[in-house]
């Protein structure tokens, strides 16, 4: 079976080599996203010998003519960027099918990791699903599930995501090939599923007046190599990049972003119901983030309660 390859980054990567190194799909053309024109994938079309297609608009109808040349049966997009028209969706023999890090129909979007666990989930998905004109909306060709636990951050996730993708889009492309054509819609799972934005500058602020286990959610979702939330004191910038719930911890009201105690494991803050441990951040120099260290601040050292980045 051939492929047409629309794909970006560590993740397309991963997934191109599992696809060649199965014997039985043949690559005849890799498109790359145009803004970052992946060196990577440059090479992997070197190497099979095949064309490295950059282009801004892929829905054009010259650029359709062109890939019709090459007689791809099936085209894939990973973490491929541009939105697909009907032009182009219908225009390979077996469709054009995504893989998304995401539990479809839930957490279709952008930054579906980062989501999960800021949602306090105990599970996150990857998917296969055919393309349509919606994002994310396609019938669903193959899907797994995998535990998220408390010990779990980003990069733990990306750890298992990367690899879990390709696994999962060789199962769909044999499938494909075996001609099993079995799906299921998405609407059959759930009427409506669940939508998220990309993440922007501006969304990594933390705000102490959250509950401790939505600020532990959200320093370990966002956490290296994410931005790492940010906190404030006295006009220094702060990325945390971890911190621990505290076992049997009061619920109680008292001065929000304030240092109530301290141990060898950091410093412990009185949060919107009751206090969190801060165990590690990296001050912000001009951007850039030092190496990380244990939080020392003296008991009574106040946090600004909301960062006042921008």
């Amino acid at each position: 079976m051939k492929i047409g390859y629309f794909a970006d980054g560590p993740w397309s990567h991963k997934a191109l080599e599992k696809i060649i190194s199965y014997g039985l799909f043949e690559i005849v053309f890799i498109v790359p996203r145009f803004d970052t024109q992946d060196p990577v994938l440059r090479e992997w079309a070197i190497k099979l010998d095949v064309p490295f297609l950059c282009v801004d608009n892929v829905n054009c109808a010259e650029f359709i003519s062109t890939l019709s040349g090459y007689s791809a049966d099936l085209f894939v997009s990973m973490s491929f960027n541009q939105i697909l028209k009907s032009e182009i969706i219908d225009s390979a023999p077996k469709g054009f099918i995504n893989c998304h890090a995401g539990a479809l129909p839930f957490y279709r979007g952008r930054n579906p990791l980062n989501w999960v666990l800021i949602n306090g989930e105990d599970h996150f998905g990857v998917t296969v699903h055919y393309v349509d004109e919606g994002i994310d909306t396609g019938d669903i060709i193959e899907q797994k599930l995998f535990p998220i636990s408390d010990s779990d951050d980003y990069k733990s996730l990306l750890g298992r995501a990367i690899p879990g993708c390709a696994e999962v889009l060789l199962k769909a492309l044999i499938k494909i090939k075996n001609g099993e054509n079995e799906t299921t819609k998405q609407k059959d799972i759930h009427a409506v599923g669940s939508y998220f934005g990309m993440r922007k500058l501006g969304d990594e602020i933390l705000d102490f007046r959250w509950s401790a286990l939505k600020i532990f959610n959200f320093v370990r979702a966002i956490s290296d190599p994410g931005p790492c939330a940010r906190i404030w004191h006295d006009g220094q910038e702060y990325a945390l990049v971890s911190c621990c719930l505290i076992p049997d911890a009061m619920v109680y009201i008292s001065t929000i972003g304030e240092v109530v105690g301290r141990n060898k494991s950091g410093v412990v803050v009185k949060v919107g119901d009751s206090v969190i441990l801060l165990t590690k951040i990296k001050r912000i120099e001009n951007q850039n983030k030092s190496d990380y260290e244990i939080p020392s601040f003296r008991i009574g050292t106040r946090f600004d309660v909301k960062g006042n980045y921008l």
